[in-house]
């Protein structure tokens, strides 16, 4: 199983999620999210993770998000051109996401990736 790690170095968050993986000795290929955003297909696997809501997969407090106005685009988008606009632009994606066959998470909270870890996905 092929594990990817869509990450912003100087992201704390990040950090974090590397470190945690990096310590449970999961095997992952680190991608350079603002370099190469995800592609549209791995995107719309990550909407329905996110039970369709395109909300979820966007980094709400960066400033790209606040720079392009998304707080009043956003609801008048629909998924394609969310989509669209995100694997174009890295910056305005939630991070880091974790792409495999079998998971695909959105951003780093320590108690759900353990969960995973302890189910034996990763």
């Amino acid at each position: 199983m092929k594990l990817k790690v869509y990450a912003y170095n100087n992201c704390d968050t990040c950090r974090k999620a590397k470190r945690y993986l990096d310590d449970v000795g999961v095997k992952y290929e680190l991608i350079p999210i603002r370099e190469q955003p995800p592609s549209k297909s791995e995107l719309k696997t990550m909407l329905s993770c996110c039970e369709g809501n395109i909300r979820k997969l966007f980094n709400t407090s960066g400033g790209d998000y606040k720079a392009m106005n998304m707080k009043e685009k956003l609801p008048d988008m629909s998924d394609a051109e969310a989509i669209d606009l995100l694997s174009k632009n890295g910056n305005l994606i939630k991070r880091p996401l974790l792409i495999s066959s079998k998971i695909q998470l959105v951003g780093f909270q320590a108690s759900e990736w353990s969960k995973i870890s302890e189910q034996g996905v990763f």
